[in-house]
């Protein structure tokens, strides 16, 4: 069985937000990200998905320590990393890389991509010369589909796909073991992507890496992931293995989300259910009582209002946190 290499227990991040005027005011906490908790083992890929404003992008960063969580343990190894000091957290974090969203903006415009890829190597392996570092950006750039004469390119000389390869180089420069990839293939041109798709998952498997993915697009997420979870408005809805999500998700709004995606045969997809989800996401700032969905959920009763939902079906492996996944008929296939 494979090691368990990160373990996130009840992870919150709320945010102070002044109401009530600028002189005498009060403060309401806004609850980016409320409540979660998952494993990720050594060479396995969670897919993080849901709309906007839900959470992914804080739960990634504050698992890798790059926001301040409000409560919570994130466990690395063993080691609790929010007790961790400066410099402690500092060595940690070799091992902990982020690929962002967005290629060009992440890269400094005045470095080479040599110098951008070889960074990491200069504040973790000071003590490796000019030439060993060369050499080890050089055979990177390799690994990740750029040519070892493009070493000396500024930023704005390559393509996004491009650019998204140097921020890949850069982030498995230090053979990490786990990577957050924030939504990396969202500003690519289609047919990008899966080339940038399919690196990762190649790179995966040459480092048995841990990764979370975190993205919109729930083909991509199908396509990479080998677990699934699924947030709104800071909270898991249901977190399972990619196949059992997909054949059969339990959550009326994965449901939703999962009847959105397109299918490339006309006649499954006329056929297909779609659930269309009213109203607006709910601000984080006054969320809905008991469960947070309800008030888009077409199944919503006055226990919905009442009761937060837990965790159902502990210990299966496909968790979802809703009153009435049961006997709704909520195994309905709705997934291609």
């Amino acid at each position: 069985m494979s090691e368990t290499l990160l373990d996130v227990k009840d992870l919150k991040v709320h945010y102070p937000v002044r109401t009530g005027g600028l002189v005498i005011g009060t403060y309401t906490p806004l609850k980016a990200l409320d409540g979660v908790s998952f494993e990720l083992k050594a060479g396995e890929t969670l897919g993080v998905v849901g709309e906007s404003g839900c959470g992914k992008s804080t739960l990634g960063r504050a698992v890798l320590q790059l926001l301040p969580a409000t409560g919570g343990a994130v466990a690395w190894l063993g080691r609790a990393l929010n007790d961790l000091d400066a410099k402690a957290l500092k060595a940690e974090r070799e091992r902990m890389q982020i690929v962002f969203q967005d290629p060009l903006a992440s890269l400094d415009p005045r470095m080479t991509a040599g110098d951008i890829i070889a960074e990491p190597l200069r504040n973790y392996r000071p003590h490796m010369s000019k030439a060993e570092m060369k050499a080890k950006v050089k055979d990177m750039m390799g690994r990740v589909g750029l040519h070892s004469t493009m070493i000396n390119r500024y930023p704005h000389e390559f393509s996004g796909g491009q650019c998204q390869r140097i921020g890949i180089a850069r982030a498995m420069i230090l053979d990490p073991k786990l990577v957050v990839c924030d939504e990396p293939v969202s500003a690519l041109d289609v047919s990008i992507r899966a080339q940038v798709v399919n690196l990762l998952m190649e790179l995966q498997r040459a480092m048995n890496l841990a990764m979370i993915f975190i993205s919109h697009d729930l083909s991509i997420v199908r396509h990479i992931s080998h677990r699934v979870m699924v947030l709104y408005l800071g909270k898991t809805m249901e977190i399972a293995p990619r196949d059992a999500l997909y054949a059969a998700p339990r959550h009326p709004y994965t449901q939703a989300l999962l009847s959105a995606v397109p299918v490339p045969d006309p006649t499954i997809a006329r056929a297909r259910p779609r659930l269309a989800l009213a109203g607006e996401l709910p601000s984080p700032l006054n969320p809905p009582s008991g469960c947070v969905f309800r008030t888009r959920c077409p199944r919503a009763t006055k226990v919905c209002a009442e009761v937060e939902p837990t965790r159902a079906q502990p210990g299966t492996g496909h968790d979802v946190w809703c009153h009435h996944w049961r006997e709704s008929g909520l195994e309905t296939k709705v997934a291609p």
